[in-house]
């Protein structure tokens, strides 16, 4: 008889040398690496892959966040010496166009690259035309005239702009290279497919769907502003998250060398057709680092995949910290993977709720540090918009997009048809943004933003044992509630006269509103400085002369608009609205007083 096989003792695996990068330290690695972009100081650059190297070789964290921050400052160094302005001169030669060209009161703009430099390139009368048919990665001839930007334009650089090319002349040379043409006659293909959606969905469709918010009506893009919806106006990084799942499918089929390779191509593909918009960047590494995290047998967490993604993207092109767009893109991220989970677990509800309310908050907090700053604050009533909207603008794409190959290949009466649920699904994301943006509930600045985060997390963190606790977090949530009506009730009670933006005056008394146009200005700066002056509805709108047609309808899609007069067209009068008087005389004077008694 035998006994039992002797065990032998397994002896531990050998411990690493040196530290190991944690979920904090890569976050730390990120931070790092953008301040030294954005610092871009005079580091040399082979000091800095010096430190990087020698931090690899020892495992040292510490000294490797270190050469983050070298490296970036030195590369920012080298990015921000390159935007050099061009000097006057004449132009003549094919441009190859970076994006796609956008039409303005003032003729068709776009970002070309002419050699090695990229130019803002303005175009009128017949080059306008020709410009104006091109798409992305097209090359066209043009002549004109160069000149350096303006002194003061931070927008161009994250561009990399380094001067405007006023065309004269314009015409197409080519289709671009393969990956581009490819890319164009698909969009080209999901445009023929939208031609059965009416107008406005079917700008709407361009912009969940490619990105491209050409043409979307200014009415419609305060809507989506007002309620803090903006972002699904273009391409955002859960588009790119739906067309992995579109084609999850087929990848899951493959070994894990072709999984990762078609998984690579999607993501690049889907850049090229977005045009790589900076969120569609960030998702895209995002994207890129975890398939091959996977594939490596090392699965990485959301906040690693984060930071590794935002470090390579720096050093790639440091010019992107300065771009607001990945900016909000990579603050909505963190924001989720950090304070997401932690909301969810302390809410209390239905898991399904739960998830979508505290993935909303925790995206709305992330890009308050950036949003409130820049665009003066937040609207209060965006929470609930995108808890409403935002699931329902995923199934835009996940059934738009090849919807709209179908409706593409197979003309109007198949596109009539499998696009009826596009129409449908865009006209409740829209509507969401046109109720929620005509709700009267303001916006909270930097204080009380502040102000609500502090309490929310109080009340949050407390939970419910004692009766203590319970009335303490009574008391936050109520500071939470105050904090949020706060913003509503001062337009509860506005000044009898505010400026409401350029060119805009209202006067408000004895419940009357009256809008003066004093100068030039346009459908969306009047509708965001209504709104933002409280505006219910218009009992009488002045203008100096005929009202533009576009900004009328703007004004009459979001508030009832009463008498309109043309001071061009009326001789002088005296007009009472309420407790207001408005007296016009010659030319196009107009002024409004308190009525008397």
């Amino acid at each position: 008889m035998t006994g039992p096989a002797p065990t032998w003792p397994i002896p531990p695996a050998p411990e690493p040398r040196g530290g190991v990068l944690t979920d904090r330290g890569a976050a730390v690695l990120a931070a790092a690496t953008a301040l030294g972009a954005w610092w871009h100081g005079p580091v040399p650059l082979g000091m800095a892959v010096v430190v990087v190297g020698l931090a690899l070789g020892r495992r040292s964290p510490r000294l490797l966040v270190l050469g983050g921050f070298l490296l970036g400052a030195s590369l920012g160094l080298r990015a921000v010496d390159g935007l050099d302005p061009v000097a006057p001169a004449a132009h003549q030669g094919p441009v190859t166009l970076l994006a796609d060209p956008v039409e303005t009161p003032f003729g068709t703009r776009v970002d070309v690259r002419a050699g090695e430099r990229r130019l803002e390139l303005e175009a009128t009368g017949g080059a306008a035309g020709a410009v104006a048919g091109a798409l992305a990665g097209e090359r066209l001839l043009v002549e004109g005239r160069l000149r350096p930007p303006p002194p003061d334009a931070p927008w161009l650089v994250p561009r990399h702009v380094v001067g405007r090319l006023s065309a004269t002349r314009a015409e197409r040379l080519d289709g671009g290279s393969a990956p581009w043409r490819a890319a164009n006659r698909f969009r080209r293909l999901l445009g023929r497919g939208a031609e059965a959606l009416p107008e406005p969905t079917r700008s709407l469709y361009g912009g969940f769907v490619l990105g491209d918010d050409r043409g979307q009506p200014p009415e419609v893009v305060d809507d989506f502003r007002a309620a803090g919806l903006t972002h699904l106006l273009v391409v955002s990084g859960q588009n790119v998250a739906f067309v992995l799942v579109i084609v999850s499918p087929l990848t899951s089929r493959l070994r894990l060398g072709g999984r990762w390779a078609a998984t690579v191509a999607v993501i690049a593909a889907f850049g090229v057709l977005t045009r790589f918009e900076p969120s569609v960047l960030r998702a895209s590494a995002m994207a890129a680092v975890a398939v091959t995290a996977s594939l490596a047998g090392r699965p990485s967490t959301t906040v690693r995949t984060l930071a590794l993604a935002v470090t390579a993207l720096v050093l790639v092109d440091p010019l992107l910290v300065r771009s607001v767009a990945f900016q909000l893109s990579v603050a909505a991220s963190a924001g989720i993977a950090v304070l997401g989970p932690w909301v969810v677990r302390r809410m209390r509800g239905p898991r399904w709720w739960r998830e979508a309310l505290g993935v909303t908050v925790a995206a709305q907090l992330g890009v308050a540090p950036v949003l409130v700053p820049r665009f003066g604050g937040m609207p209060v009533v965006s929470i609930v918009a995108n808890v409403l909207a935002v699931p329902v603008s995923g199934l835009v794409t996940t059934w738009g997009l090849p919807a709209g190959v179908v409706a593409g290949l197979g003309g109007p009466g198949v596109a009539a048809v499998v696009h009826r649920p596009t129409q449908l699904l865009i006209g409740w994301v829209a509507g969401v943004a046109r109720v929620a943006a005509g709700v009267p509930l303001g916006e909270l600045g930097a204080g009380g933003l502040v102000l609500v985060v502090v309490a929310g997390s109080t009340a949050l963190a407390l939970g419910s044992r004692g009766r203590a606790a319970r009335r303490a977090r009574w008391l936050a949530w109520a500071v939470v509630a105050a904090a949020l009506l706060a913003p509503a009730a001062s337009l509860r009670s506005p000044p009898q006269r505010v400026p409401a933006g350029p060119g805009v005056v209202v006067h408000r008394h004895g419940g009357a509103t009256v809008v003066v146009l004093a100068g030039r200005t346009t459908p969306r700066a009047a509708l965001e400085g209504l709104r933002e002056a409280g505006v219910r509805r218009v009992d009488l709108l002045v203008a100096p002369s005929g009202p533009d047609p576009a900004l009328l309808r703007a004004l009459r899609h979001r508030w009832p608009v009463g008498r309109v007069v043309a001071l061009d067209e009326v001789a002088p009068l005296a007009i009472r609205v309420g407790g207001l008087v408005v007296t016009t005389g010659p030319g196009d004077r107009a002024e409004v007083l308190a009525a008397g008694p």
